[in-house]
């Protein structure tokens, strides 16, 4: 080898460097180049990936370039009597993942390049046996890699199953730490931030009242309140243009705030949710009704996240199909028509609109609303109560069993009825307390101007959430021809069909 020509290609990468210092991989090539300086090898590049991981399915860029470098450069160099040598620290440096290692090995074996490593090792990729034993190498840091990805996976769980927090302390609370009697660390808790807490608790209550994300976004940059991870400095990409400060909020920050699982007292991990350590914000019922809002899939939107039309997709029905009502042009008006191709069924928006505002407002203001619309709070929270007695029945019987007083069988059989039992008395609570009442209090026997005036102080999303909140469905059906509009032709009614005006 001593009167063979060795051309190399350094290649160093770390995975971890979160403050992007780049020491780790500096060093790799300080130490790459002194070995290449020993042996006598000239330096055709230098190739590196920092803070990127191998095992897991990430670009690394340094690498990429350096296999195409190498597959184009190492035959030219092979035919002219030399030796192209990709020169890494340790083999784990170069791979992790058996895919991209036989990729790489196949792909060296056709360039005829060498493959060699500052800790030890040299393997010439023409030859089967050489390529093996890289392989066999390669094989035990793969496994080691997977035996910690398997131990780490483990410990998340169990973090999970405690509701220990994961990571930096989120938005809305403050960490507390624990010491012992010598000042060491052994523990923290979350707790609610002065300043942050009440932030979440508005934006989650506005949200339920149906005020749209563009106008509580905007408000809160008006009063100038700081988002999340406005002090965070970005690795790997740069904030938007205009918010290069991280100072400002936006539709999308907002909406991520508000279907956070935590904001409930929830810790998710891998889509279970389970109880979590820390203290909720809100109710978990006021939670799930902005998270079914925000995530519905029949939402409407316009580009600026505000939906379109009162009745399209989910309000408004087809009375011939069935089908999906939405908005189409004709003329200078607007038509609410059957999403279907046959276009079954077709009526002008603005007299539509106009005329199931006047049906909901009407019913809304009669005497009865209030007990008929409103949530029955004392039976619901009467609902709720037998169900928390049940669960302190169940936890005594899991005593019981543990003491001996009871066997598994037993256990068991108690554990099942009491389970059913609490699920019935859950959802009659729910069923006595289904929607959200604050955008109905406007119009719960109001006068009729001051309900027309609330109503049309209302946005479109806000209407709809007072649609919604009645669980009402509008159904338009074909109209004989002639001038003018018809109201008999579109029907405002209940979940159980019946027409809401006497409802």
């Amino acid at each position: 080898m001593s009167n063979m020509q060795v051309e190399c290609w350094l290649y160093a990468r770390i995975s971890d460097d979160p403050r992007e210092q780049r020491r780790g991989v500096e060093r790799q090539l300080q130490d790459l180049r002194a070995h290449a300086h020993s042996q006598s090898w000239v330096v055709r590049g230098e190739f590196t990936d920092n803070d990127i991981s191998a095992l897991k399915d990430e670009e690394r860029p340094g690498y990429d370039d350096l296999m195409e470098v190498v597959l184009t450069e190492a035959p030219v160099i092979r035919a002219a009597g030399g030796r192209g040598v990709v020169l890494a620290y340790h083999q784990s440096r170069l791979w992790r993942r058996r895919v991209e290692r036989a990729q790489a090995v196949e792909d060296l074996r056709h360039a005829k390049a060498f493959v060699a490593f500052e800790r030890g090792g040299f393997f010439d990729m023409t030859k089967a046996t050489e390529r093996s034993q890289l392989v066999n190498l390669g094989e035990q840091d793969t496994a080691e890699s997977e035996i910690k990805a398997e131990r780490v996976a483990r410990e998340a769980l169990a973090r999970a199953e405690e509701g220990r927090a994961n990571g930096a302390v989120q938005y809305g609370w403050r960490r507390v730490y624990r010491f012992d009697d010598r000042g060491r660390v052994i523990g923290f808790d979350d707790v609610e931030d002065e300043i942050e807490g009440p932030i979440v608790v508005e934006v989650i209550d506005r949200l339920d009242r149906a005020q749209p994300l563009r106008r509580i976004t905007e408000d809160l940059n008006q009063r100038e309140v700081p988002p999340p991870g406005a002090k965070l400095v970005f690795k790997k990409k740069n904030r938007a243009l205009g918010n290069e400060d991280g100072l400002k909020w936006n539709k999308t920050s907002v909406k991520k705030l508000a279907l956070r699982p935590a904001n409930a007292g929830l810790r998710i991990h891998h889509g279970e949710l389970y109880p979590a350590a820390w203290p909720a914000l809100t109710a978990r019922e006021k939670w799930q009704r902005v998270v079914d809002r925000l995530t519905a899939p029949e939402r409407s939107v316009t580009r600026d996240g505000a939906r379109k039309h009162l009745l399209s997709w989910g309000i408004g029905e087809c009375g011939v199909c069935g089908g999906y009502i939405r908005v189409a042009p004709k003329g200078k008006a607007q038509l609410y028509v059957c999403d279907a191709a046959s276009g079954c069924t077709g009526r002008n928006e603005d007299y539509v609109d106009a005329w199931v505002a006047e049906v909901v407002i009407a019913r809304l203001g009669r005497p009865d609303a209030v007990e008929v619309f409103g949530p029955d709070e004392g039976a619901a929270a009467e609902a709720r109560k037998k169900a928390e007695a049940l669960r302190t029945r169940l936890t005594a019987a899991a005593d019981d069993y543990a003491d001996g007083v009871l066997t598994r069988d037993q256990l068991s059989r108690i554990t099942v009825k009491l389970k059913a039992q609490i699920g019935d008395h859950e959802a009659e609570a729910k069923r006595l307390a289904p929607t959200n009442t604050a955008v109905l209090n406007p119009f719960l026997g109001a006068p009729a101007e001051m309900a027309e005036a609330a109503w049309e102080g209302l946005d479109v999303v806000q209407k709809r959430a007072v649609l919604e909140a009645l669980n009402l469905r509008v159904v338009l059906l074909p109209v004989p021809k002639g001038p003018g509009f018809n109201p008999d032709y579109v029907r405002v009614l209940t979940a159980g069909g019946k027409p809401f005006a006497s409802a």
